[in-house]
C-alpha cells in the first residue's frame, strides 16, 4: 500500500458546524432510517394492491422488487456521485427524491405511477451510504466509531420498524396515508439535512461516467430480477435463464469498461483489495442471513394455529412481535462501537456474524410460541447490528477519501445482492417441502421453516470465517527525510500515516 493511499485513507477532521454532534448524527440516523423504512412499506397491504390498483396480483409484485432494483442501482452510483459534487448536496437531493417518490405514489391510482413512485422512493435509500462515509467526517474521532455504528444501525431498526407501523396506518387508515407519512417524514428530514449538516468541501470534481450507470443499471436490474422472479417463473424458464445470464454478461463487459476508465462508478481495482474484498464478501452472506428472519419468521408467526407449528398472529401482531429486534440493532450500535476500538473492525464483524447464526440456531429448537421467536430475532438482530456497524468501518479505514462514498455504497449493494438471493432461496424452500391445509390450500411445513432457519446460520457463520481473512493489525516504523513517521496497519488492513 503505498504512501499516498495511506494518508487519504486516514480519517480526515472534523469539519466546523454550527450545531453539535449529537444532532447532526440524529439527522443522518433519521433520514437513513426512513430510506430503509420504504423496504417494508407496503408488505401489509400487498394482497390488496390488486385490488387497490385494478390490476393482478403478478404485477404489483413488482411494488417491492422496483424498490429493491432502484435501491440497488443507485446505492453505488449515489455514493460516486456525492464523492465527485460533496456529500452534502446528494443527501438533500436524496431526500427531495424520496419527497417525490413518496407525493407520486400517495396520488397514484394505477399501476404505473404506483411503481414510479416506488422505485423513486428506493432511489432515496442511496442517502444510506453517503451519510455514513459522511458522519465521520463531521464528528470528533472519539466519536467516530459510534456515530458510524448508529447511522449503520438503522438500515435494519427502519426495516424491522416499518411493518408495524405500516400495518397499524393501513389497519386505521387510507392505504394513500401510508404514502402521505412518508411524504411529510421526507419533507422534515429534507429541511434537517439542509440546516443541521454543515457544507463540507469534500468535492473531487471529474467526469461522469454515463456508460458505466447505465451498464451497471442494466446488469443489475437483469440479474437481481432473474433471481427475485426465479420463484415465481420457474428457475428452468427461459425469462429466468435469460435474465441471469444476460446480466451476468452485461456486468462483466461492465467490468472491463470500468477496469480501462479513468473515472470510473466503481473503482474495481481498490474494491479488490483484499480488505475491501473480503469485507464486501461478508456483506453479501451477512445480508442473506439478515433477510432469512425478515422473511421467514413473520411467515411462521401468522400461519393458521390449525397447521400444528402456526402461531396465527396477524399482520400488525407480527410485526409487533419482530420490532424489538430491530430496536436491538439500534441498541448494539454503541457495544459495536466499543468493539471496534477494542479488538477491532475485523474482529467485531466476525463477532456479529456468530451472533447472528446463534439467533438462527435458537429458532430452530424454540419456534412454539411468539415469544421465543422474538427472542431468537432479538439475539440474530443484535448479531446484525454488531455486524453492519463493523463493515462501514472496514471500508472506510481502507480507501481512499474521494473514493468513500463509493466504496460504501459498493458494500450496501453487496447487502442488497445477499438480500435477494436470500428472498429466493427462502421462497424455493418454502415452496419445495409442502403440506395440504385444505383442498387447493398447499402451505409450507415445519421442517422446510426450520431448514431456513439452519440456512440462514450457514450463510451468518460463512460471513463470519470470511471477516477473518480481512488482515490482522500490523506495526511498522519508516523515516521519511528528517521526520520520523508510524505507519499503524489497522486492524481491518488499512493504514493511518502519523508524523512526529
Amino acid at each position: 500500500m503505498d504512501s499516498t493511499h495511506e494518508a487519504s485513507a486516514a480519517p480526515a477532521a472534523p469539519a466546523p458546524t454550527r450545531f453539535p454532534p449529537i444532532a447532526i448524527i440524529l439527522t443522518l440516523c433519521f433520514g437513513s432510517l426512513a430510506g430503509a423504512l420504504m423496504q417494508t412499506l407496503v408488505i401489509p397491504i400487498q394482497t390488496e394492491l390488486p385490488q387497490l390498483l385494478g390490476t393482478s396480483a403478478a404485477n404489483t409484485s413488482w411494488a417491492v422488487t422496483a424498490t429493491l432494483l432502484a435501491a440497488a442501482v443507485t446505492m453505488p452510483v449515489t455514493g460516486r456521485l456525492a464523492d465527485l459534487y460533496g456529500k452534502k448536496r446528494v443527501l438533500v437531493a436524496s431526500a427531495a427524491i424520496l419527497v417525490l417518490g413518496s407525493s407520486v405514489a400517495a396520488m397514484s391510482s394505477t399501476l404505473l405511477p404506483f411503481l414510479t413512485g416506488r422505485a423513486l422512493q428506493g432511489m432515496a435509500m442511496g442517502y444510506i451510504p453517503v451519510a455514513i462515509s459522511l458522519v465521520r467526517q463531521l464528528v470528533p474521532p472519539a466519536k467516530a466509531a459510534g456515530a458510524v455504528a448508529a447511522v449503520s444501525a438503522t438500515l435494519g431498526v427502519g426495516g424491522a420498524l416499518g411493518l408495524p407501523l405500516s400495518a397499524w396506518i393501513a389497519q386505521n387508515y387510507s392505504w394513500h396515508t401510508l404514502f402521505w407519512f412518508s411524504a411529510v417524514l421526507a419533507v422534515v428530514i429534507l429541511v434537517a439535512t439542509a440546516i443541521v449538516i454543515p457544507p463540507v468541501h469534500d468535492a473531487h470534481p471529474a467526469h461522469i461516467d454515463f456508460v458505466g450507470i447505465i451498464g451497471l443499471a442494466i446488469g443489475l436490474c437483469s440479474t437481481l430480477i432473474g433471481i427475485s422472479k426465479g420463484s415465481t417463473w420457474g428457475w428452468s424458464d427461459g425469462r429466468t435463464v435469460s435474465s441471469i445470464i444476460g446480466g451476468i454478461l452485461v456486468l462483466l463487459v461492465w467490468g472491463v469498461h470500468q477496469l480501462r476508465h479513468h473515472d470510473p462508478i466503481v473503482d474495481l481495482r481498490t474494491s479488490a483489495r483484499r480488505p475491501v474484498l473480503f469485507t464486501n464478501l461478508a456483506a453479501l452472506l451477512i445480508g442473506f442471513g439478515m433477510m432469512a428472519q425478515a422473511i421467514v419468521m413473520p411467515q411462521l408467526l401468522q400461519m393458521p394455529e390449525s397447521t400444528g407449528y402456526g402461531l396465527g398472529e396477524t399482520m400488525l401482531a407480527a410485526g409487533l412481535w419482530m420490532a424489538p429486534g430491530g430496536l436491538m440493532m439500534m441498541v448494539f450500535a454503541p457495544v459495536s462501537s466499543k468493539l471496534i476500538n477494542s479488538v477491532g473492525a475485523r474482529i467485531t464483524l466476525s463477532t456479529g456474524a456468530v451472533v447472528t447464526a446463534v439467533g438462527y440456531l435458537v429458532a430452530v429448537n424454540l419456534m412454539d410460541a411468539p415469544w421465543q421467536l422474538m427472542l431468537a430475532s432479538i439475539i440474530g438482530s443484535a448479531g446484525v447490528g454488531i455486524g453492519y456497524a463493523a463493515m462501514p468501518t472496514l471500508i472506510l479505514d481502507n480507501v481512499p477519501e474521494h473514493e468513500a462514498g463509493s466504496s460504501v455504497g459498493l458494500n450496501g449493494l453487496m447487502r442488497s445482492v445477499g438480500t435477494t438471493i436470500a428472498g429466493a432461496v427462502m421462497a424455493a424452500v418454502l415452496t419445495s417441502k409442502t403440506m395440504d391445509l385444505a383442498p387447493g390450500v398447499t402451505i409450507p411445513t415445519q421442517g422446510a421453516f426450520q431448514l431456513c432457519f439452519l440456512i440462514g446460520a450457514g450463510a451468518a457463520f460463512a460471513g463470519a470465517m470470511v471477516a477473518l481473512l480481512v488482515p490482522r493489525q500490523r506495526r511498522r516504523a519508516a523515516s521519511t527525510g528528517d521526520s520520523a513517521e508510524l505507519a499503524t496497519t489497522s486492524d481491518s488492513g488499512s493504514e493511518t500515516v502519523l508524523a512526529n
